[in-house]
């Protein structure tokens, strides 16, 4: 089994069904992971002992998913010379921005690389861009999902041209 090069890190099980994106594309990626339930509040011995020992196991990102007092993004990059990117969970009570803020809020010289509320797509998607640094192959796995981005994007223009704004529109909605 390949050792994995991400740390995929959540609060909450709850949170689960937003970080399933990052699995999700770290595997499109072909980019190794693996996934553990720790918090900043219940678990913080735990959390601070994954964080110092990330990068001797070979993890080189950490993704850490939370909602509310979101602090396991910081927590984390405290403890680690690993990039660490945070990703707000939408909360009931304030929509995620309470989320967004703990881990964008971040004291000078703790930096968590903040992504949009439920963004773990796009978390997973930054972790294999910093991965391709030196990985040229997972460089080129890139450039094809950037040129897929761009074909999907094409392929909605031509169909707007079809069809046009009310067309579209009500195609859309079947």
């Amino acid at each position: 089994m390949t050792k994995p090069l991400v740390g995929i890190v959540m609060g909450s099980d709850s949170d689960l069904p937003v970080m399933a994106q990052a699995a999700n594309f770290l595997e499109r990626f072909q980019v190794p992971y693996e996934v553990r339930i720790l918090s900043a509040h219940r678990s913080p011995d735990a959390a601070l002992d994954y964080a110092r020992n990330a990068a001797g196991r070979g993890l080189k990102v950490i993704i850490a998913g939370a909602g509310g007092a979101a602090h396991l993004a910081g927590v984390l990059a405290a403890v680690t010379v690993l990039p660490v990117i945070g990703v707000p969970i939408k909360t009931a009570s304030l929509g995620g921005v309470d989320s967004l803020y703990a881990m964008v809020q971040m004291p000078k010289g703790i930096p968590v690389a903040t992504v949009a509320i439920d963004g773990a797509a796009n978390a997973a998607i930054l972790a294999a861009q910093i991965l391709a640094v030196h990985d040229p192959i997972l460089q080129d796995r890139l450039k094809a999902f950037k040129e897929e981005l761009a074909r999907e994007v094409a392929a909605r223009d031509a169909r707007l041209a079809q069809l046009g704004i009310e067309g579209y529109l009500r195609e859309g909605k079947k």
